[in-house]
């Protein structure tokens, strides 16, 4: 087993996952339930590039991205020396890159600008963080347990730090996007992508950037119970599709209101980007 030097443990006891204050009611994030934890350990961050390097330096894994080929990248990071790429219909902002991946975070021959090995590894699909934990002795957290060690001991708060909202001017507690989304980030907290993945004030229970900078695949698939005709449409696309929590860099209140401790977020398991991470827990 493979603990990483800086898990927390986090205390099992009462447990609160959800909200009855949600934003996004047809993601599932009502209403507000009351559970039991048992205690265990935790990351203090995501998973780092060093860490994932580790990993990869000992078992020779490919990434999905890697055998894919490609992997998505935000419009404003694709390398200068990619040529025309395709967009997502109706997020044109998300292109698909040739070569890009955990090492080539923007495309080919990136790596010695954009890599960073205290930053959190990207471009990591669910099944590639599920090879990670089987290596690592660990697995990924279920969301009760995320929503448990995100809260901190605060109990029914929105943030990891309260429910102070961060803003476009003075108060900048995780990496989210400032200004006008997709077109102008004013990189007011100081960074247009990742952040080192242990940057800003921890939490109650010591945990780094459990909101903002990436992405973080749960153990859990992405179920919302539903009786709306237009919610169960869409789920019906998304069968098999994993649960993330947490938002990214790229989230921000006018389009991706998702850096709550309540919002959640479902994604093919295959899918790789540039702001996908993930975080592992291990046995008390």
């Amino acid at each position: 087993m493979r603990v990483a030097s800086d898990a927390v443990r986090i205390p099992g006891g009462r447990s609160l996952t959800g909200t009855c204050r949600p934003e996004i009611p047809d993601d599932g994030e009502d209403p507000i339930r009351n559970t039991r934890v048992k205690p265990f350990r935790i990351g203090a961050t995501a998973v780092t590039n060093a860490q994932f390097a580790d990993f990869i330096d000992e078992t020779s894994y490919t990434t999905e991205a890697e055998r894919f080929g490609w992997s998505f990248v935000f419009w404003a990071h694709v390398a200068e020396n990619v040529g025309p790429t395709m967009g997502v219909k109706d997020v044109e902002w998300w292109r698909r890159v040739g070569g890009a991946n955990w090492r080539d975070i923007n495309g080919p021959g990136t790596m010695e600008a954009a890599w960073d090995p205290t930053h959190p590894v990207v471009h990591v699909s669910w099944n590639d963080a599920q090879a990670y934990a089987k290596w690592a002795g660990g697995r990924l957290p279920t969301e009760i347990e995320w929503e448990h060690a995100a809260r901190g001991g605060l109990g029914d708060v929105r943030f990891p730090w309260g429910d102070q909202e961060p803003n476009d001017t003075s108060f900048q507690p995780c990496n989210i996007w400032q200004g006008d989304f997709p077109k102008t980030n004013t990189v007011k907290d100081g960074f247009a992508a990742t952040a080192p993945a242990q940057y800003y004030d921890p939490n109650g229970y010591g945990l780094y950037n459990i909101v903002g900078n990436v992405w973080e695949w749960t153990a859990d698939a992405y179920r919302v119970k539903s009786l709306k005709k237009h919610v169960r449409q869409r789920l019906s696309t998304m069968k098999g599709y994993r649960l993330s929590k947490g938002g990214s860099f790229l989230c921000h209140a006018s389009y991706c209101y998702r850096y709550r401790i309540a919002a959640r977020s479902g994604t093919s398991p295959d899918s790789t980007t540039t702001h996908q991470g993930f975080r592992m827990v291990w046995p008390d």
